[in-house]
């Protein structure tokens, strides 16, 4: 896999920028998943190797998902509190699989990272950055850091490799949604190289007793619209568990698009999937979240978030019941009629 020209002249840019730099904090999403993990650790050893700078990788949330935790354990990974860390002793900030003003990142408003790696759309506030690569047609942001990583002729450790073809897998989940030539050329490189062991291992991460109940409840709460389903899971300890249960809906026989919500830290999240042909679950978010929140993502899945204005337990529910029937009608189903799941 040969890097492009494009590619050749954004790492001799990004190289111009770290050079005399000694040291550089990464920020992920709030709640990473295996993309922004791996891009984390490839742009790390990016900076590490080709300008000597040292790097700390940090997020606002948590990492929920087992098969998440399973990957930050293997690759041995630090992840520090965005809250614990003081910016003003950083030479540089960079932001992988995520931008200013998405809301999911923990970034306060009107600080521009000096470089923002990412594969969702262009953000106003991005073009700011002293270095931005933006590419939305790539299914993952791993596969920009390998190319930069194979461009500086950086060799990939068995860690990172598995890392990041775990990231471009479960981003694309299996090159089935919205994927490029990119990413198939990147798992071509990245699959002989990876510790495939490793990876079975990762993808069966142990979860804990209440990931069960949490699914329960999900299911319990699940309601079919025509060809949507929608359920809540109410209050939640894991905002992972949030997108896990809209993917695991979306393999209902005849649904072509699902949404879970449920309320974290004062934020009601949002998660939208779908399998329709030509459909815009990131366009959709928008509308559903409209100037109450923020919200971003691809065609086939997407998430938001709206700040609850009240004490949680008073104001979620209401603010659910809404945004589910906002859904429920954008994607053309009748509120009136529904079934239960189970």
């Amino acid at each position: 896999m040969r890097a492009n020209k494009k590619t050749r002249l954004r790492v001799e840019r990004i190289t111009e920028l770290m050079k005399g730099k000694s040291s550089l904090v990464i920020v992920m999403q709030d709640n990473p998943d295996p993309d922004s993990i791996a891009s984390a650790a490839a742009l790390r050893k990016f900076a590490n190797s080709i300008a000597g700078v040292v790097c700390s990788i940090t997020h606002g949330g948590t990492v929920g998902r087992a098969e998440n935790r399973a990957l930050v354990q293997y690759l041995d990974v630090n992840l520090r509190p965005f809250g614990q860390l003081d910016f003003e002793k950083f030479d540089l900030m960079a932001m992988v699989d995520t931008q200013p003003g998405t809301g999911n990142n923990c970034l306060p408003e009107g600080l521009i990272p000096d470089i923002v790696i990412d594969h969702h759309p262009l953000r106003r506030a991005t073009r700011h950055s002293h270095f931005f690569d933006i590419r939305r047609r790539y299914g993952a942001t791993s596969t920009i850091l390998l190319e930069y990583l194979l461009a500086a002729n950086i060799d990939l450790d068995i860690p990172l490799a598995t890392a990041l073809l775990y990231g471009i897998r479960s981003d694309t989940q299996d090159l089935e949604r919205q994927s490029s030539r990119a990413d198939i050329k990147a798992m071509e490189v990245l699959f002989p190289a990876a510790n495939k062991l490793m990876l079975g291992e990762i993808q069966r991460g142990s979860v804990p007793r209440d990931y069960y109940q949490m699914l329960d409840k999900a299911l319990k709460n699940a309601r079919v619209y025509g060809n949507c389903i929608v359920t809540s899971l109410d209050e939640v300890n894991n905002p992972d568990m949030i997108a896990e249960v809209a993917d695991l809906l979306l393999r209902s026989e005849d649904i072509f698009w699902t949404m879970c919500t449920g309320c974290y830290e004062d934020k009601l999240l949002i998660s939208i999937r779908t399998c329709q042909q030509g459909a815009r679950a990131d366009k959709l978010i928008r509308r559903i979240v409209a100037r109450r929140g923020t919200g971003g993502g691809h065609e086939s899945f997407a998430g938001g978030q709206i700040p609850l204005k009240d004490e949680s337990k008073l104001s979620c529910p209401k603010l659910e019941r809404l945004v589910h029937k906002k859904f429920v009608k954008a994607v053309g189903c009748d509120i009136q009629h529904w079934d239960n799941l189970i």
